[in-house]
C-alpha cells in the first residue's frame, strides 16, 4: 500500500521510464550573499548555497551534464534525466543567461525535465515569460524554499522575504502553467509540532505540485553551527522527526507530490544529526514508523474552499 506519493513512482507513471536528477551549478550568487539583503546567506546555508550534491562548477556546462550522468548511469540504463539547477538562487542572472543556461540544460534527448531552485523575489517578469516559453519545450519545475509560514522563524533563518512575497509568486507561476515544488524545513528552533503542522497544512493548500521536506541539519560551514555549539537549541531525534514528518503527511492532500522524505548535508560537513548519514537507514526507520503508525498522505487534510 502506497502511503504517500512518492517521486520515483510518480516520475515513472509521468515519463514512463526511471528518472534521475543531474544536480548542476550555475555558478549564481544569491541576493542574501551579494549585499542585496545579506552577505551571509541564510543561517542554515553552506557555503555552497545548499548544492552540496552538485557536480560543482566544470568548464562548461556539458562536462557537468557528463559527469553527473557517469554518476547515476551505473544504476539503470535507459534513463531519463532532470536537470536540476540546485546551488544558491538559480533565476538571480540577466534573462540572457539564464536562456542560454536553460536550453543547454534541456538540449538533450535524454533530459525530460528542467528543474530550478530560486526563491519568490528572483523572479521578475522576463524571467517569468521565459520559463513560459520553455514549458511548452519541456515541463519546467519551480522550486522555492519557503521553509516555515512563521515570521519569527523566517527572520531567525534570514530568509530575507515575507510570507505575502511567496503567495504571489506562486500565483502567478500557476497562473502561467509553470509546476511549482515548495521547500519546508522540520525542526527549527523554537518551532513546536504543531507549528510545522501549519506550515505543512498551508503549503499543501497553497496550490503547488510537490514539497520537499528537509530535516535541519547543521553543517560546520554554516551561520546555525555556532548557535547548536553554544546550545541555544537541540537537533531532532531520528523518532522525533519520523513522528514530526508523519503528522505533515497526513495534512498534505493525496494528490501532491513528495519530493523528499529528508535531506543530509555532505558528511564531511555535517555536525548534528549524525544519524542523517545513513540515508537508506534513515529512511527504514521511517517506512516503519508509517506503517506502525499507521501513515497515509491526507488523512487530515483539509481543503479551504
Amino acid at each position: 500500500m502506497m502511503r504517500y506519493r512518492a517521486l520515483n513512482a510518480y516520475l515513472r507513471e509521468r515519463f514512463g521510464r526511471k528518472i534521475y536528477k543531474l544536480a548542476l551549478d550555475a555558478g549564481m550568487t544569491c541576493p542574501n550573499r551579494d549585499g542585496t539583503l545579506g552577505t551571509r546567506g541564510c543561517i542554515f546555508c553552506s557555503h555552497g548555497g545548499s548544492g552540496e550534491f552538485a557536480v560543482g562548477q566544470r568548464e562548461t556546462l556539458a562536462m557537468q551534464m557528463e559527469e553527473a550522468r557517469r554518476i547515476v548511469s551505473a544504476k539503470a540504463k535507459n534513463a531519463g534525466y532532470i536537470a536540476y539547477f540546485q546551488s544558491f538562487t538559480n533565476t538571480y542572472a540577466p534573462v540572457e543567461t539564464l536562456e542560454a543556461l536553460y536550453r543547454a540544460a534541456m538540449e538533450p534527448d535524454d533530459v525530460v525535465a528542467l528543474s530550478i531552485a530560486t526563491r519568490p523575489d528572483c523572479i521578475p517578469e522576463e524571467v517569468l515569460r521565459l520559463l513560459c516559453r520553455l514549458n511548452t519545450w519541456k515541463p519546467v519545475w519551480v522550486e522555492l524554499g519557503l521553509q516555515t509560514i512563521h515570521p519569527a522563524s523566517a527572520a531567525y533563518i534570514r530568509r530575507g522575504y515575507p510570507l505575502s512575497c511567496y503567495e504571489a509568486c506562486v500565483k502567478r507561476l500557476r497562473a502561467s502553467g509553470i509546476e511549482v515544488i515548495t521547500h519546508m524545513i522540520l525542526g527549527l528552533p523554537m518551532e513546536t509540532p504543531r507549528m510545522m503542522y501549519e506550515t505543512a497544512a498551508y503549503i499543501g493548500q497553497s496550490g503547488v505540485q510537490g514539497i520537499k521536506l528537509q530535516l535541519l541539519h547543521v553543517l560546520r560551514d554554516a551561520d546555525l553551527a555556532s548557535d547548536y555549539q553554544a546550545g541555544i537549541f537541540p537537533t531532532l531525534t531520528l523518532e522525533k522527526y519520523a513522528e514530526l514528518l508523519g503528522g505533515c503527511i497526513r495534512r498534505l492532500p493525496e494528490d501532491l507530490v513528495i519530493h523528499r522524505l529528508t535531506g543530509d548535508g555532505a558528511k564531511k560537513n555535517l555536525i548534528a544529526p549524525l544519524w542523517s548519514a545513513d540515508k537508506k537507514w534513515v529512511l527504514h526507520a521511517i517506512h516503519t514508523y508509517f506503517e506502525r503508525e499507521d501513515v497515509r498522505q491526507g488523512a487530515l487534510f483539509q481543503k479551504i474552499l
